[in-house]
């Protein structure tokens, strides 16, 4: 933790508790003020009239929004992304005790600071974990949610990343389930490649374990799957057909969430829009189309 004049100084440089640049494409960056310490974020486009932010929960944990660039081209819309504390352009403080409350709380942070009174939510993987505990929570303001490649159940989630990777064979690493699960594209595109070198292993060890099918970290029993009924907003699943978010999984949040609507991308795993930006982002801008015409 910084000390207190050093909080102060930083704090007075903030506008309106965050500090922002324009840069020539009219996208603006900066930081918001997060218990003392400096969470990055980008806020990409306009609100035009009838039109909400969609604010993005990336991945990891302890990954990076860095791979929503294609997210950034949802036409008319204000897109909104940020790194958690402790990985890509956030500060990475050393003794922060890990916990999904702190992550909870960062969210708010973030609309408070950035002025986000109505959003559309989008989590993706760790994100949606995130995304699924912060509207359980009940917040307000969250017109909608979008669970992209997630779970509900961790115990769900490693039996089936356990099963995945065994199928892939005994000699089967690490890369091997990644280039299967994560992302199919080869080459790599340049958005994935950035998400991995800003992430911190620190985080995810501490949260979730040493690996996908090995939960012993924070997030170890973590079940919401009998609360999934208490989510009453407009929900859309969406999935990659190669996804470690099996059909299994994904349905176990379908049939959770009242009215909750699905889509499965069927050249994509674990990141569609990266994989398959075009379609992904015309689902995306129907469904949340629909629900800015019903509210």
């Amino acid at each position: 933790m910084r000390d207190e004049a050093g909080h102060q100084a930083e704090s007075q440089a903030l506008e309106v508790g965050a500090r922002r640049c324009r840069d020539a494409e009219g996208v603006r960056q900066g930081f918001v003020d997060f218990r003392g310490y400096r969470t990055w974020y980008r806020v990409s486009g306009e609100i035009t009239p009838g039109t909400l932010p969609l604010l993005c929960l990336h991945g990891g944990p302890g990954s990076s929004s860095a791979y929503f660039h294609p997210l950034e081209d949802l036409a008319g819309r204000q897109v909104v992304v940020y790194d958690q504390l402790g990985c890509g352009e956030s500060d990475r403080p050393d003794g922060v005790e890990w916990s999904l409350e702190l992550f909870v709380d960062e969210v708010g942070a973030v609309r408070e600071q950035l002025g986000l009174d109505r959003v559309h939510l989008l989590g993706q993987s760790w994100g949606g974990i995130l995304a699924q505990q912060y509207t359980l929570g009940r917040p307000g303001g969250v017109c909608s949610l979008i669970l992209s490649s997630t779970l509900s159940s961790a115990a769900q989630w490693t039996e089936t990343t356990g099963r995945l990777f065994e199928a892939l064979g005994p000699d089967a690493t690490v890369e091997d389930y990644d280039r299967a699960h994560m992302c199919r594209l080869d080459p790599p595109p340049p958005e994935f490649a950035q998400w991995q070198t800003k992430r911190n292993r620190d985080v995810y060890h501490a949260m979730w374990g040493p690996n996908e099918w090995t939960c012993n970290g924070v997030l170890a029993g973590w079940d919401v799957r009998d609360r999934l009924a208490e989510i009453d907003i407009p929900t859309l699943v969406l999935r990659g057909g190669h996804d470690a978010c099996t059909d299994e999984i994904a349905q176990t949040m379908v049939r959770g969430i009242a009215g909750a609507e699905y889509a499965v991308f069927d050249d994509s795993a674990h990141i569609p829009f990266v994989e398959e930006p075009e379609r992904y982002r015309a689902v995306l801008t129907d469904f949340l189309g629909r629900v800015e015409a019903g509210l």
